[in-house]
């Protein structure tokens, strides 16, 4: 597995979309994910509207001829236009400016923009760096908290968002920022798949990345918000086959997936071994040496029938000293052609096969009975 960092969730799908990713970590709302299937659901990033303590506005109804600097504008365009959708901010002189997150502080402090939209994971990470950007804009004064009142509304408009409250002192503990539970929106990240990935492929990537999610914790406590994406028919991102199998439960193991098609296999290739036999003896007509195929094969009923690992045993010793036998007379110079010789290597091939899977099946009958 290759890892390309993308920059950003926007340009991950684009690599997603162009073929040249199978697998890539994208925000719910951002470029074309028709041929994305989902695989993990990461976590949420929270839609932030920060202003100056001492901003008339407590919710974003209440804006009026205030520019609203955006962090990252590309990949937010899409939560921009749900706002201005619901909220009508053309009425309201509303301009949205799209900032950098390096120049955040500058575009407050130069009066650029009376406000910041930032969208980010609710975990210490991501709020101290929202809490040092504000400190630097707003010479240590505590920041607020706008709040999207009609936060339902705009997830009826984007279904790719989804209304989330906020929790008292989330911002900041003393004094609590925001001072009561305040509403917003919320949008997922997901690690998706194309949906042309082998679904063998993606059950084995699921189960991976959910048996080292805990051991990854203390390095990367995001992941404390991984989990199962929706399963539904109407999600957002339909789920990978894949990843389904593994979240219903249903994984196959090797002889489940294959046993059917190993078994027929052994018993065609028994057929083609008594094709050869057939065509060696009538090429010979009967004049050839004795072969060790006949006896060889007929072995394979014992180990059908046998009822212990002692019969298997016992017949597994039968097939050496058959094997040693022949291998001993085509070194001591008898006539051995390359038929015999192929027959030899596919009946041994079949008896290994046919001993395995009988044990196989002596196993589970054993722990059936306990």
């Amino acid at each position: 597995m290759k890892v390309v960092d993308s920059g950003t969730s926007l340009k991950a799908s684009e690599m997603l979309t162009t073929g040249k990713a199978q697998l890539a970590v994208v925000r719910g709302d951002t470029g074309d994910l028709s041929d994305a299937r989902s695989v993990l659901l990461l976590t949420h990033g929270v839609v932030l509207i920060l202003a100056a303590h001492g901003s008339n506005a407590d919710s974003l109804g209440d804006l009026r001829k205030t520019t609203i600097g955006v962090i990252g504008g590309d990949v937010n365009r899409p939560i921009v236009a749900a706002l201005k959708q619901v909220y009508q901010f053309d009425r309201a002189d509303v301009r949205f400016l799209d900032v950098a997150i390096a120049d955040g502080a500058a575009t407050l402090l130069s009066g650029q923009a009376q406000a910041l939209l930032v969208v980010a994971p609710l975990t210490e990470k991501y709020l101290t760096k929202i809490r040092q950007l504000f400190r630097q804009a707003a010479k240590g004064s505590v920041p607020k908290l706008i709040e999207i009142e009609s936060a339902g509304a705009v997830a009826n408009v984007a279904q790719y968002y989804e209304s989330y409250d906020i929790p008292k002192g989330t911002l900041l503990g003393a004094p609590p920022v925001p001072s009561d539970d305040l509403t917003s929106l919320r949008v997922s990240y997901f690690l998706v798949a194309q949906k042309s990935v082998d679904a063998d492929i993606v059950t084995d990537l699921t189960q991976s990345l959910i048996g080292v999610r805990r051991d990854l914790l203390s390095d990367y406590p995001i992941l404390a918000q991984a989990g199962a994406p929706s399963t539904d028919a109407d999600a957002l991102i339909p789920i990978h086959p894949g990843a389904a199998t593994y979240y219903n439960g249903n994984q196959q193991s090797f002889l489940d997936k294959y046993d059917d098609k190993l078994y027929y296999g052994s018993l065609l290739l028994g057929t083609l071994i008594s094709i050869i036999i057939a065509a060696w003896r009538f090429a010979g007509s009967g004049a050839a040496p004795a072969s060790m195929l006949q006896p060889l094969y007929d072995l394979g009923n014992e180990i059908r029938n046998a009822k212990s690992e002692r019969e298997l045993e016992e017949t597994e010793k039968k097939i050496d000293d058959l094997l040693k036998a022949e291998f001993a007379r085509r070194d001591g110079g008898d006539d051995v052609d390359n038929t015999d010789l192929a027959a030899l290597t596919l009946a041994s091939h079949r008896l290994h096969y046919l001993m395995g899977h009988r044990r196989t099946l002596l196993s589970q009958t054993t722990v059936a009975r306990k």
